[in-house]
């Protein structure tokens, strides 16, 4: 078996259906009835996972942060995160909504006081953003909690990352690896999930995926085919909604429709290049084989003339072997349109 981890009881990895993660994240806006709108309608696209982000924003940001405007924004990432940003009490509340609808919550916290409210939780396991893939004392306060953490790598090179997964190895935590593009939205050619497929084979011991942000469901697709165990979207009940993060998010029908289609593709992908038992029947009238196009007699030379291919497959010399069945001679009278067997051919 492939490396996989376990979250909530949730087993993810290559031989497991992919688990796809809806981030609620900071779509609500700020609020928990908003909030709980999102989650009803990911429970009704038969979403496993809801990620929530966790912002106490002082002790995320300096003030250099109401400074610092995203590209993607018109306000500051400081005024941004303190109006979406919901209490702690609030944050409390939306975990035991979404256990209540029987989904596993988890959440991505941006400082040490999120993480420690999260862990004051019990939460199953941590999200990491890819803004934090590089913050080695953040990695290191959160991973000696011991929870499972799915890693996303954006922004990052294999050099980078390579120094965040020798953290959580230190700490003996179960890991995942989210190839990223933090551009919102994704434009096709910047998905690059050839680097996904880098990140399995720098990391094979490692639970791979993808954290999308592009505005369909191809790129998930596509990572899937590839080996992705984990696809994170940004979610939303509708596309009405206003938020920074709104243009990259599914939906619930375009959820519904990922979920289903992840997993069909994770039963399709890997194989090897075989028959497989299940084909026999049809290998049985589909191939061809050797058979008498005239009348051959006992000593009589096999020729183009007196030999050709036809089907079915079964019961006769394969049309593979049709050269070196000619120039050799009848073992017996053979009548016109007789599958050739192997007694029937001799030197």
């Amino acid at each position: 078996m492939k490396p996989y981890i376990e979250i909530a009881g949730r087993k993810i990895g290559y031989d497991f259906p992919p688990l796809v993660i809806a981030e609620i994240g900071i779509n609500h806006g700020g609020s928990l009835d908003v909030a709980k709108e999102m989650v009803d309608s990911a429970a009704r696209a038969g979403v496993e996972m809801i990620k929530h982000q966790t912002h106490i924003v002082d002790d995320e940001m300096s003030r250099e942060a109401k400074n610092t405007v995203p590209a993607h924004t018109k306000e500051s990432i400081y005024e941004i995160m303190q109006s979406c940003a919901l209490s702690e009490k609030e944050e409390y509340e939306l975990m035991n909504y979404v256990q209540s609808k029987g989904m596993i919550f988890i959440s991505t916290p941006f400082s040490r006081a999120a993480a420690d409210r999260l862990i004051s939780w019990d939460v199953p396991g941590f999200k990491i953003g890819s803004g934090e893939c590089n913050n080695h004392p953040l990695l290191e306060h959160i991973a000696s909690f011991g929870k499972p953490m799915i890693l996303s790598t954006g922004m990052n090179d294999l050099a980078s990352v390579e120094k965040s997964v020798a953290i959580l190895k230190r700490h003996g935590v179960d890991f995942a690896l989210l190839h990223t593009t933090n551009i919102y939205p994704t434009p096709d050619h910047l998905v690059r999930l050839g680097a996904m497929s880098q990140l399995q084979e720098a990391f094979p011991d490692a639970v791979v995926g993808l954290s999308d942000h592009t505005i369909t469901n191809h790129a998930c697709f596509g990572a899937v085919a590839l080996g992705a165990s984990i696809l994170e979207r940004h979610y939303t009940d509708h596309m009405q909604r206003q938020g920074p993060d709104i243009v990259c998010s599914m939906d619930e029908k375009s959820c519904a429709e990922l979920i289903e289609g992840a997993k069909i593709l994770q039963l399709q992908r890997g194989g090897e290049k075989k028959p497989v038992a299940e084909e026999q029947a049809t290998i049985d009238f589909a191939f061809a084989t050797v058979c008498t196009i005239s009348p051959v007699k006992k000593g009589e030379t096999f020729t183009k003339e007196n030999i050709w291919v036809k089907r079915p497959g079964k019961g006769g010399i394969l049309a593979e072997h049709y050269e070196s069945i000619l120039g050799k001679t009848a073992a017996t009278d053979l009548e016109v349109d007789y599958q050739v067997k192997w007694e029937d051919v001799t030197n």
